[in-house]
């Protein structure tokens, strides 16, 4: 499925991978404490009462803007072995001709942007032709955090090569090989996106924000998987490699955007997939922001 939203000038598409009543709140946020379920139960789409399950997709961002095609976060992508990730192994799903359909297709993305180097954010980086991972945008330019490269790199040459789930060595390092990155971190700019490190859930995950004509949104990779995290933002999940980092993130972002209009946009948000941040009664509010399908 594909949605369709215009911040300003700037086209927005959001691309579901997959979708599903998939994670054991227990399981995914350790900590979670207190009586959540009245307000998880109070969200549609977002938790299911009955399975007891918070709603989790996977979703590939693209901004097409100023000229330039951008891709924020690129799944899981097709036939990648993931054993250790069965929701991930070897999917088959038509993520491709949805990215044609937004207009960015392998020789249209000008820029691939991954806000980390997670499994589920780096899946179609490459794609396998003739035996072989290749870039899968022929045209575009990869952006990464260097901290999380260093990171899984070390891990990586240590002899695990299944670091993330495998995407490591089947979606980053080729390429890395084929020298189409360039790796950041710190403030800066990537094709008029405004990038802001958000360290915690990864060592070197950042934040991205469009403004255009007044209006501004902002894709905040994994600061958030579940609204849960808006109504108690010392939750993390058990993916969160540095914990005390990844909730002064957390708390940062959301005493930065409550009340601002901005749009904010997580990777991993049920429908309607993107969302404003309120504040009431001393608590940030969840407002989901209605989208229709875009074809």
């Amino acid at each position: 499925m594909m949605y369709h939203r215009r911040i300003g000038s700037a086209d927005i598409f959001n691309i579901v991978e997959y979708v599903g009543p998939t994670h054991d709140p227990a399981r995914v946020f350790p900590d979670l404490e207190g009586d959540w379920t009245s307000a998880a139960s109070q969200w549609p789409y977002q938790y299911v009462p009955a399975l007891n399950r918070f709603v989790i997709a996977i979703q590939i961002w693209v901004v097409r803007w100023r000229g330039n095609v951008i891709v924020i976060d690129t799944g899981c992508g097709n036939f990648k072995s993931r054993p250790a990730a069965p929701r991930m192994d070897n999917l088959n799903n038509r993520v491709m001709e949805w990215l044609e359909a937004a207009g960015a297709g392998r020789d249209q993305v000008t820029h691939v942007i991954n806000t980390h180097l997670h499994g589920d954010h780096v899946g179609w980086n490459t794609i396998v032709e003739d035996g072989a991972n290749v870039p899968t945008f022929r045209k575009a330019r990869y952006f990464m955090p260097q901290a999380d490269y260093d990171h899984f790199r070390a891990i990586y040459d240590g002899g695990d090569t299944s670091v993330g789930a495998g995407a490591f060595g089947d979606s980053v390092l080729p390429v890395v090989d084929a020298g189409r990155v360039t790796m950041v971190g710190g403030d800066g700019e990537i094709a008029g996106l405004t990038m802001i490190p958000a360290p915690g859930h990864t060592p070197g995950m950042y934040r991205l924000t469009l403004s255009s004509d007044g209006e501004t949104g902002i894709f905040c990779a994994d600061i958030f998987h579940s609204p849960i995290q808006i109504h108690q933002p010392t939750l993390n999940t058990m993916f969160c490699m540095r914990p005390e980092d990844a909730r002064e993130t957390r708390q940062r972002f959301l005493e930065a955007v409550a009340g601002s209009g901005a749009l904010v946009m997580p990777c991993h948000f049920a429908f309607p997939h993107a969302a404003r941040i309120g504040r009431s009664d001393g608590r940030f509010t969840f407002h989901p922001v209605p989208v229709q399908p875009a074809a």
